[in-house]
């Protein structure tokens, strides 16, 4: 189902305070979301979920009976599942309790307290992320349903939600690869128009995957996107140094991804 408003969403509000639940609930509402459910815990809404899926989980960390690393883990095991979407809302801002749900494929993660445009924002992210084709990338003579594309990352949930997102964008061949050794094998046998990775990987990251293929691979001018949570500004200025042709933030707005594939593939046909 292609999503045109944010009006459309059902959404499941995971809560435990009575008190953010109604605040977070009002915020949705003035957005004009009307199709709201609240849960008090991870089990409840895993249980609902089971007869009735909703568009959008927006859920707290820290919940009584799990957390909300738990509950987006536990989504993306179910198949039939899987492809809800997923917002977290929380004031944790340790990197270390954050990394567990960009690795899974959150569509936002919403600092609390909020303003209505982070949320809203959020929410955007999310109708793209639900919607087939909803951001088609337009680039003249290329055509972009035959591209081949790498996708390297550890987390098999991240990688599901970045295929998803070029998905929509038009997109239709992919290549995976869990860590930069395994990409490298792929890459000596393959051509590709794009290659996305993450930068931590076990047995080879994405500095190395990019200094591979920048000074030994014959794949040497394929662009490289690193899609990452990695905020150390010495290890991202050394990516940028070896090479990489842009860096996203872990979790990603498609709206982005998409101007950067755009703008990518312009300057490989120049």
């Amino acid at each position: 189902m292609a999503f045109t408003d944010v009006k459309e969403l059902t959404v499941y509000v995971v809560e435990p305070s009575h008190v953010q639940a109604r605040f977070i609930t009002g915020h949705l509402k003035s957005l004009g979301v009307e199709n709201i459910e609240i849960f008090t815990d991870g089990a409840a809404v895993l249980t609902k979920m089971g007869s009735k899926q909703p568009d959008v989980v927006v859920s707290s960390l820290y919940l009584p009976d799990m957390t909300g690393t738990d509950l987006i883990y536990k989504i993306r095991a179910n198949p039939v599942l899987k492809g809800i979407a997923y917002i977290l809302i929380s004031s944790e801002t340790n990197p270390r309790y954050l990394e567990s749900i960009r690795q899974a494929g959150a569509c936002a993660i919403v600092p609390k307290p909020f303003e209505p445009l982070q949320l809203y924002t959020a929410l955007m992210s999310t109708l793209d992320y639900l919607s087939p084709d909803a951001l088609r990338v337009e680039t003249d003579n290329v055509d972009v349903e035959n591209l081949h594309v790498l996708i390297v990352d550890d987390s098999s949930s991240a990688r599901g939600f970045i295929r998803r997102v070029l998905e929509n964008l038009g997109i239709r061949h992919f290549s995976e690869a869990a860590n930069g050794k395994e990409a490298v094998t792929l890459i000596d046998e393959v051509e590709f128009d794009l290659i996305f990775t993450d930068y931590n990987m076990p047995e080879m990251d994405g500095k190395e995957l990019v200094e591979y293929i920048r000074l030994k691979s014959w794949q040497s001018a394929v662009p490289v996107l690193m899609i990452s949570s990695e905020h150390n500004e010495g290890r991202l200025a050394s990516v940028q140094q070896a090479g990489v042709s842009a860096i996203c933030d872990k979790p990603f707005e498609p709206r982005m991804v998409k101007g950067l594939i755009e703008k990518m593939l312009a300057q490989r046909q120049v």
